[in-house]
């Protein structure tokens, strides 16, 4: 880490306190012109920082650049730091993390981007990402490393992360929508899209790639998505980007030992469509039915018209009003 990178830390985990020169001199073992021209190749940057006279230098509570500096305070396991990936610009995070794992890199891998440029979701539909108001990010997991054994169920594990971790920074209560879609009341916040390789001898996945975007305070949506679009926020945030994406690293890197069972429990208890007239819309059939719960696989149980009853897992479903 450069000294500029140190520094940033440092104001990070010291966020709206001053801390003078010398202090961060002596922290670092670098001289004060050092610190002043990191603080102002920062202020270049785009951070807002305050120099305070007899007090320092004072990072300003509404600085909401992507960091891995900014996530650090918030981790709790801080050296795995060193496997978040943080970029202004890709073309799609899970793009560039599926590179990655190809190459070898490691379970707990985390791509993240300020803004994507063809952004993905389900079907290879285009997800809204515009810069500076997202959250976008990919990890790259090895079933081997989580602590459930069936790989169909990561995307319903990520869903549960997202929902915790948002419930930890706020005072929102999100919902999910089968099979990986995030919704505060009747809006859709955020979308999840798991890429998985397998080997085609064993039939065991290699591993998977876990993308998560979520609208933090997106305002100016496409007209094609404003009824059905919404964000987390508004203008103003309770917390930084940076909190969030540390809250759902240390969720999925670093989850709860819980058994399948409790973790689908907390899936299922989050669905609000369980119990409610839905239409599904297959690869060759659009129906109505009753969806009515989810198995142990992850996939969900509907009733058809005709007392048919069937065990999705693809398709689009959307709630009868």
């Amino acid at each position: 880490m450069n000294t500029k990178n140190k520094i940033l830390a440092l104001l990070e985990s010291n966020r709206s306190k001053s801390i003078s020169g010398e202090f961060i001199a002596g922290q670092l073992g670098v001289s004060r012109n050092a610190v002043w021209k990191a603080i102002n190749e920062l202020k270049k940057d785009g951070y807002k920082i305050k120099a305070v006279t007899n007090k320092g230098y004072l990072l300003c509570d509404d600085n909401d650049i992507l960091s891995v500096q900014g996530m650090l305070p918030f981790l709790t396991e801080k050296s795995i730091s060193k496997q978040i990936f943080v970029h202004d610009v890709l073309e799609s995070t899970n793009k560039t993390a599926k590179e990655m794992a190809v190459s070898g890199a490691e379970h707990g891998t985390v791509i993240t981007a300020n803004h994507q440029t063809t952004g993905k979701g389900r079907y290879g539909r285009a997800f809204y990402s515009p810069p500076d108001s997202g959250i976008y990010m990919s990890f790259i997991l090895h079933p081997a490393e989580l602590y459930f054994n069936t790989p169909t169920l990561i995307t319903a594990f990520a869903a549960v992360s997202v929902c915790e971790a948002i419930e930890a920074v706020s005072s929102l209560t999100p919902r999910i929508k089968w099979v990986n879609d995030v919704f505060i009341d009747s809006k859709k916040i955020c979308g999840i899209l798991t890429e998985a390789i397998t080997d085609f001898e064993s039939g065991n996945t290699q591993w998977a790639v876990v993308g998560i975007g979520i609208n933090f305070n997106t305002s100016d949506f496409p007209e094609d998505l404003q009824e059905t679009a919404g964000a987390l926020f508004g203008e103003k945030t309770p917390v930084t980007r940076n909190r969030l994406c540390a809250e759902l690293i240390n969720r999925i890197i670093n989850p709860e030992n819980h058994s399948e069972k409790e973790m689908l429990g907390k899936y299922k208890q989050r669905m609000y469509m369980l119990g409610k007239r839905v239409t599904v819309t297959g690869i060759s059939e659009t129906y109505e039915a009753v969806a009515l719960d989810v198995d142990e696989t992850g996939r969900l149980v509907v009733r058809k018209a005709d007392g048919e009853q069937l065990s999705l897992s693809a398709g689009e479903i959307s709630v009868k009003v």
